[in-house]
Order: structure tokens, then sequence, then C-alpha cells
């Protein structure tokens, strides 16, 4: 990795992109620290905890914005609306025959997709400003009892409840297009570069954490002195098991036949058909942490004590540290890889593609036995794929609770987040490198 960089760092277009790309980092880290207007800035250091959103809603949404929606900062919103409006559409373009077909029409169906997914991003940004300016408005320093927002009646709170939806929805354009501009004029991935970028910022706050710990043991609970190290090595074990599965995959051989064009032969070459073992990515996690953080939410809400009553109960059965909790996180991470690559691959189509190019499975007949060959294949790897998610997910959480350093359960999320885009921003560079025929990079 560290060569790739340096080789690319050589080449003056590629140094450019390089140096745009931090560019605009630097710009979103800006924006995560300047405060909307219209806020008590001392009540919100008062009453915006994220320890205390374990397992919620809000602890997920300030991850993924790099701590800028616990400071109800610009970019407080993060880039959540647009991986929702994103998924969103996917899932449409599945379900509606005529944003199934506007995907298929090539670049210019793309485009048309992907200007309707702007237009989902606003509108999720709007109603999601709207319900954190309510959250805001209703919470208050229980010291002094000031409340976050300075104007609480007449034409004053009116007035800044519409600048700070607002801004809030101004934020999330902004960052969309901060993305949109890596993807045009930096190294690409724009999205998934500021994604990094916010978990990568609160790293920091992670290793004073880990210092707090030692401190304690330091102070008398030596336990630390061996959870803190093997909290340091099982970290590195997940990043190489998920460095290793983000590269592996299935290859289904291909053999395509011979055919005479005119005067010319095209065919008869051996190929192979790639799968990857991690199909759905990170997004069977996302979609099962955030159903699962909703009775945590519920609760933030109602502060029902642990074991008062069946509503006690329950809510403590569902927080990150309950058996229930973890079970069905573990059961929801299998259901949602299982569906998310039932949506994305087609065994059929991809059947009926191969036949049409005359090609086929070795031993295998074209038609429906190919496409029952492929499905079985991607049970079978979906299986794989999904027990990795669930054990990377799950190791950070057992370990907490077993251990009592439930703040340092970095989420399975971030991390494979992290390595995944750190992963493929690598390949964009060498790919970049390859079609500038880079003398020694090919060497």
């Amino acid at each position: 990795m560290l060569k790739t960089i340096r080789n690319a760092w050589s080449i003056p277009d590629l140094r450019r992109k390089i140096l745009f790309t931090l560019l605009i980092i630097v710009v979103f880290r800006i924006g995560s620290v300047i405060t909307v207007p219209f806020l008590d800035t001392e009540a919100l250091k008062a009453v915006m905890n994220p320890d205390d959103w374990t397992n919620t809603m809000l602890s997920y949404l300030n991850t993924l914005s790099g701590g800028a929606f616990s400071n109800a900062t610009l970019f407080a919103m993060g880039i959540t609306p647009y991986i929702n409006s994103s998924i969103i559409m996917q899932l449409l373009c599945v379900a509606i025959p005529p944003l199934e077909r506007m995907a298929k029409e090539g670049e210019a169906g793309r485009r048309k997709i992907s200007a309707i997914t702007r237009y989902v991003t606003v509108g999720l940004g709007l109603i999601q400003g709207t319900a954190y300016y309510f959250y805001l408005h209703n919470t208050a320093d229980k010291a002094t009892g000031n409340r976050v927002t300075m104007y609480n009646e007449g034409f004053e709170m009116w007035f800044s409840a519409i600048v700070i939806i607002l801004v809030f929805t101004a934020g999330t354009a902004v960052m969309m297009w901060l993305g949109e501009q890596i993807n045009s004029h930096g190294i690409g991935n724009g999205i998934s570069v500021l994604l990094f970028a916010g978990i990568v910022a609160q790293f920091p706050q992670i290793i004073n954490t880990l210092s707090a710990f030692w401190d304690l043991g330091l102070n008398g609970s030596a336990q630390f002195f061996i959870f803190v190290p093997l909290w340091v090595l099982i970290f590195v074990g997940v990043v190489w098991i998920i460095t290793f599965m983000q590269d592996s995959e299935r290859r289904i051989p291909i053999q395509y036949a011979k055919r005479v064009v005119g005067r010319k032969m095209y065919g008869g070459q051996s190929s192979h058909l790639p799968i990857k073992v991690a199909l759905g990515g990170v997004l069977p996690i996302i979609f099962a942490s955030s159903i699962l953080s909703i009775p945590s939410t519920i609760n933030m809400f109602l502060h029902i004590p642990a074991n008062d009553g069946f509503w006690g109960v329950f809510f403590e059965a569902f927080s990150s540290n309950g058996w229930l909790y973890m079970v069905m996180y573990f059961l929801l991470i299998i259901m949602f890889a299982y569906f998310y690559t039932s949506i994305q691959y087609n065994p059929i189509e991809m059947a009926n593609n191969l036949k049409s190019n005359n090609g086929t499975v070795p031993g295998i007949r074209p038609g429906a036995p190919t496409a029952d060959y492929i499905k079985k294949i991607l049970s079978r790897i979906t299986l794989i794929g999904a027990l990795f998610l669930a054990v990377i997910a799950m190791v950070p959480l057992i370990y907490g609770a077993a251990t009592g350093m439930g703040q340092m359960s970095i989420g399975g999320t971030s991390i494979i987040i992290v390595v995944g885009v750190a992963l493929e921003t690598v390949k964009q560079l060498e790919s970049q490198m390859m079609m500038r025929h880079y003398k020694g990079f090919l060497d």
C-alpha cells in the first residue's frame, strides 16, 4: 500500500488528484466543527454526550458523521442521507419496472438515476434535519435548565428553526457535492473517502479511551494490563481478516465456443465469472444495526430503568450487551446478506447472458441448468460472506461485554468501511497508474 502511494505521488497528474482529495477532506473537517447558528454552545456541550447513545440511531449517525452530529455542526447530518437515498434507489430499481428499464439504458439512464438520487438525498436531509432540530429544541441542560436552542417562543423560534433546518439540509447537499468533486477531480470513491475521513477522525478519541483503561490498570485494576493489549491484537486480527475477505472470490470457469464471422474466428478462449465472497459489503450490518437500534433509541427518550417491569426487561435485552440483541444481530445480518444478494444478482439473467455470448460452464448445460448451478454457488458464497460479516460485527460487542471495555467497542461497520475504502483507494491508484503505463509500477 505504501509503495503504491509513493509511486502514485511521483506522477504529477496523480499527485494533483491526491492533493485535491486531501483538500476536500480538510474542507469536510472544517465544516464538521462549525456550529450552526442560534444554538447555545454551552448547553450543547453539557447535554450532547455520545457515551449515552450506545446502540442507538444517534450513535450510528455520530459515527458516520465523524462526531459532527454530537456537535450540531454544518455537516451534522453527514453523508447518511445520500447513503440511504442510494439504498432506496437500488431497491426501487428492482421493484419498479420503469426505474429498472431506466437503469439498463446505459450512461444516460445512470445519469437520470443519479439525478433522482440527489433529489431524494436533499429530501431525506430535510426530514432528518427537521427531526434533529426538534430533538435539540426539546433538550435542556439539567444543571442550568437552558435549552440547546436559543429561542424557544414567538417569531424568533420559528425563524431560528427554519435557519437551523436549512443549514443542516445545505450541509448534506454540500457533502454530496464534495463527494462528487472527489469523483471528478480526485482519486475517486468520493462518498467512501468522506466516510473514511469521518471515522478515522474519531481514532484519537479511541486512543484516549484506551489510555484511560491503561491508567485504570496502573491504579489497581490489573486485568486491564491484559485486556488492553489483547484488544489491540484482536483489532489487528480483525483488520487482517477483513483485508483477506475483501479480495476473496469464487471463480466460475467459463468456456466460449468458437464462431466464424466473415473471415475471422471469434471465441474459443477460457475465462471465469468472479463472485466476491463479501457480496453485500457492509450493508447487511447497517440494515441489521439500524433495525435493532430502534428500541434503544426509544428508551433514550423514555428513560425506563433496567428490569423495571416488562418494558424495562425488554429494553435491557435490546441493549448492546443484551443476549437478545446479540442473537437477533447475528440472525439479521445473515438474513439481510441473502436479501441483498437476491436483489443484486439474478442467476437466470446471468445464465441468459452467457448463452447469448456462446459461453458455457464446463460440464453444465446452457439455460436453466446453468442458472441453477449459479444459484447454488451464490447461496453457498452468501452464507460464507454472511458468517464473516456476523463474526466481525459480534467480536467487538462480545469482547466489550466480557471485559467491561464497552466504550472501546469500535463497531464492525466502522472497521469494514475503513479497511474497504483503503483497499479500494489503493486499487484506484493502481488502475490509474496502469493506464499511464507507469514503468516503475509495472516493474
